[in-house]
């Protein structure tokens, strides 16, 4: 079989800074934040602060796109912004050559709170929810799920590329979805990991994270080498390593991060690398140990940003989201700037700027990493 090219065909987010991938990455572009401090919201007893979506407008849009039926709000975010991104390519979502693959941490976890929305009961499994979606499009596959912390969208997106070039599926459907509820929050908070303020990635006055909604969908599709388009993204190497260092808590020396870092990168990338997209989320452990893997990585001459100061922490749309936001970038020839950061908290010297600044690179590298240990990297260029 020749080789396949993995290539991103569409994609599509709707999230609290707009209803498609090109009104979110203005509006970071514009250096714009949907995050808002809540006090008193859902009875919790301490304010934290998120980007939140108008869930009025999301069941507007999605009326306006005729989806209809019985679905929960976190299974219509899916439907929205997937049924979006197969309006902008040629992909058969009814094909048993296409599959869906759905990155969630926490799915519709709200319903064993309340069943408010009527759904049936089994719907609060992950597999079902997926199941569900993907009968909204009647693909006949089984769906497949990702839920891997933090590195969901990433595992998601090495998931897709994987059964492609091994030639299972012609296309990839993978979509990241997560809505924040009392449930996940207080969670969180419980952590101590929160932040009351806007979160600060990597600078010395970093408090915590804040969490965000969204849901974002890369649709891959594997082509020929020479039939790829100049300007298309295409999925180049990946890799996930665990360190198994702790349940919560990164490792000091990031050496997983550090390890999938190395497992993705020749010598000869390093020269077309326009930025790390790095996880960034803002807590003194998960930067400190970033820092220290992108180092130990030899990238850190390069530049580093993160995107949570503009949205959040949206968990398991986190590795789809920030990928479609990149590509933007490096499409407008930018490296987008680090929304809260002044000065520097880590002990490792990166190159990380507030401000937006040019590149004329065509590749670039999403780093992350979760709970359990668990550490993801991907490299992507573009033809």
């Amino acid at each position: 079989m020749a080789e396949r090219i993995v290539a991103a065909v569409a994609d599509h987010i709707v999230s609290p800074l707009g209803f498609t991938s090109a009104d979110n990455f203005a509006a970071v572009r514009e250096g714009r934040s949907e995050l808002r401090r809540y006090e008193g919201k859902w009875g919790l007893p301490e304010p934290f602060v998120a980007a939140l979506m108008d869930r009025a407008a999301v069941l507007e849009a999605c009326e306006h796109e005729g989806i209809r039926g019985l679905f929960t709000y976190f299974e219509k975010m899916a439907i929205l912004s997937i049924a979006k991104a197969l309006q902008a390519c040629d992909v058969d979502i009814t094909s048993g050559r296409t599959l869906l693959i759905l990155s969630t941490t926490k799915g519709n976890v709200d319903l064993l709170r309340e069943n408010a929305e009527g759904v049936p009961p089994e719907r609060e499994k992950l597999g079902e929810a997926a199941k569900a979606i993907a009968a909204y499009f009647g693909n006949p596959n089984q769906p497949v799920v990702v839920s891997n912390a933090c590195i969901s969208g990433a595992t998601a997106q090495i998931e897709a590329a994987r059964l492609i070039a091994m030639g299972c599926y012609d296309s990839v459907v993978v979509c990241g979805v997560d809505v924040q509820s009392p449930f996940i929050v207080s969670g969180f908070q419980s952590l101590k990991a929160l932040s009351a303020q806007p979160c600060r990635p990597f600078d010395e006055d970093r408090t915590g994270i804040n969490l965000g909604d969204a849901a974002a969908t890369i649709i891959y599709k594997g082509v020929k080498a020479e039939d790829l388009s100049v300007g298309t993204w295409y999925y180049a190497k990946g890799a996930m390593r665990n360190d198994a260092f702790h349940i919560s808590a990164p490792s000091y020396e990031g050496e997983g991060a550090y390890r999938a870092l190395q497992a993705i990168l020749q010598d000869e990338d390093r020269e077309e690398i326009a930025f790390v997209n790095a996880h960034g989320t803002g807590t003194l452990f998960n930067d400190e140990m970033e820092s220290v893997a992108i180092d130990r990585a030899g990238l850190a001459h390069l530049p580093v940003n993160s995107l949570k100061g503009y949205i959040g922490h949206t968990m398991g749309a986190a590795g789809i989201f920030e990928t479609i936001l990149s590509m933007r970038a490096v499409d407008g020839g930018i490296v987008l700037g680090t929304r809260g950061y002044e000065h520097s908290g880590v002990s490792r010297e990166l190159n990380i700027r507030p401000d937006h600044s040019a590149t004329d690179r065509k590749a670039f590298v999403k780093l992350l990493s979760g709970f359990g240990g668990c550490n993801a990297a991907i490299l992507f260029k573009k033809k």
